[in-house]
């Protein structure tokens, strides 16, 4: 019996794949080098750190203009979860030292991208995410998750339900806790607590139309905070 060469090689590759990524599971290495470029700037007291996943990079990757000129850091990495965001977040944030870092996350750990997780789970890491800030002096502005109906690589995980489950837990916790909340979620969402077909194609991640409206929530946000 002969063996496929091709199927061999795909092996390979996907346990090549997973070898790399259970060496560095939170991608503790992705920023390394923009953040040690960072730290040999001269320091910007009114920097604002984006701590988030691929709604957070796809944001710079399709409105650069938003964060040109303005001392804004993107530190979003597709796929990842609350927990990944958590190891990384005194590397990707604390060790930045800016005024304010905006942590939109949560999303994948309902759609269980790094296995499955409650929402109080979840709530959990972000709480974790703004101690750890607060401690180090840095306000917190933390996002509503946006709405999506169901995940196209994972579905069936009741995102519509989930996701104003664990807004709700957000916004009473920043309100109990001196941090900062802000609504994405009641400006992008229909009437079934998905994604309005003009802010996402897939759903999930918002068009550009879909960023420019957050664009104006976050601006109106940050004249009140900075």
């Amino acid at each position: 019996m002969k063996t496929n060469k091709y199927w061999i090689t795909s092996l390979f590759i996907i346990m090549t794949f997973d070898s790399i990524f259970a060496q560095d599971w939170a991608a503790l290495n992705h920023f390394k080098q923009a953040n040690e470029r960072l730290h040999s700037e001269i320091e910007n007291k009114d920097r604002v750190v984006f701590m988030g996943n691929s709604i957070t990079i796809g944001w710079i990757q399709l409105r650069p203009d938003f964060f040109e000129g303005k001392p804004f850091v993107n530190r979003g990495i597709s796929g990842q979860t609350t927990a990944q965001m958590l190891l990384r977040f005194r590397q990707d944030v604390i060790d930045l030292n800016p005024k304010l870092v905006i942590i939109l996350a949560g999303t994948n750990d309902i759609a269980g991208n790094t296995g499955d997780v409650t929402v109080q789970q979840i709530m959990d890491n972000l709480k974790s995410m703004s101690e750890i800030a607060t401690v180090n002096k840095i306000e917190v502005l933390l996002c509503s998750v946006l709405p999506a109906s169901d995940y196209s690589w994972r579905p069936g995980k009741n995102p519509d339900k989930k996701i104003p489950e664990l807004n709700n837990l957000i916004e009473q916790y920043a309100s109990s806790h001196g941090h900062h909340y802000l609504d994405y979620f009641t400006s992008l969402s229909n009437q079934e607590n998905g994604m309005k077909t003009e802010y996402a194609d897939d759903g999930v991640h918002p068009t550009t139309e879909g960023y420019q409206v957050m664009e104006g929530l976050l601006e109106e946000k940050l004249l009140e905070i900075l």
